[in-house]
Parts: structure tokens; sequence; C-alpha cells
């Protein structure tokens, strides 16, 4: 008599990890093959951003040295009296910019890595990139705006370099300001 196997999908909310952590500073590998692993912490690192809240995340920021980011983005609506889109889910492995605009623009940005502190961050409007997704089938996107600034973001984490990096200034978020950010005031 054989034994029937029955594979379990356990997703997992992993620590984000915060600065001064040095891991934070490694540039990541490429990613090889989509084995269960890789599969594992792209599941985990759907549930972590979600429960965070965040719109990215790399995978260094819970301690995997992968080339891997997701995103979670609502694109704003043309119309403002339309519905508002649903969020759209970005998971690429070994994304690499390929073109970006010559223009740029100058924009507030936070990270979970480096809670309660904000920057303002020249980034470019534009960019196309190309990856592999969760299947592992090769993708292009050319993303603009705030999608074109989290990826060019998580991109960054992968490098090992943090948003205060390139932040033209950084200060320290008021208590009400984190507060308003905060997951259990937005229940």
């Amino acid at each position: 008599m054989k034994a029937k196997m029955m594979v379990v999908n356990l997703m997992a909310i992993r620590e984000i990890l915060t600065t001064p952590d040095t891991f934070l500073r490694k540039r990541s590998k490429k990613v090889r093959a989509l084995t269960p692993k890789i599969k594992a912490l792209i599941e985990d690192m759907i549930e972590t951003l979600r429960a965070a809240p965040g719109v990215g995340l790399a995978a260094p920021q819970v301690g995997a040295d992968q080339r891997v980011i997701i995103a979670e983005y609502a694109e704003p609506s043309e119309d403002p009296e339309a519905e508002p889109k649903p969020p759209k889910l970005h998971v690429l492995i070994n994304p690499e910019i390929v073109r970006n605009s010559s223009e740029t623009n100058l924009n507030n940005e936070g990270c979970l890595s480096i809670p309660g502190y904000m920057g303002e961050v020249e980034r470019f409007d534009t960019i196309t990139l190309k990856a592999l997704n969760r299947h592992g089938e090769p993708i292009r996107i050319k993303a603009k705006d705030w999608l074109a600034r989290i990826f060019q973001h998580e991109i960054d984490h992968l490098e090992g370099i943090l948003f205060i990096d390139r932040a033209t200034e950084v200060w320290k978020l008021e208590e009400e300001e984190i507060q308003e950010r905060s997951p259990l005031s937005q229940k």
C-alpha cells in the first residue's frame, strides 16, 4: 500500500529587519532556480507585506539574500469619481532596470526597515525593467510615477542601498504621524 503525501502550503509572516541590522547592507544573490524554498519565500513576503502594511518589500528585509521583490499598489484612477482600482500584486525575481527616463522627481519615501523616518528622494519618473515572474517566466514592465518609485526603492534594497542613502533630507516622524501609519490605527 502506497502512502499518500499531502502538501500543505503554510505561509508565515516574517520579521522585517530594521536598521542598524547589517544584513540590509548586503548585496543579494541572483535566484538560479525557482525552488520550493524560493516559492515559500515569495508567499511569506506577500503575507508579511500585507500585514505590515506596506506597498513594497525586498527579500533582504526579511533576512533572505535573494534577488526577489514584491510590490502591491493600486494605480490612481484618471476619473476622481470612479471606484478606486484594486491593488495589483507584482512579484519580481532578479529584477533589472533596463531603461529609464531622463526626467526625475523628488518625493517623500518611507521604509518598513527604517520605521519612524521619512525622506525626500529623487527617482526616475519612468522605468522599464525585466525580471522573472513568480512562475519563472520572463517579463518586462514599464512603470511610471509611484509604481516606478516603489520598484526603484525595492531594487535598491537588493544592492544593499537604503532610501536614506539617496535622500536629500531625512526627518523623524512625529508620534501622531507614526500612529496614523500604524496598522493598528487602520482597523
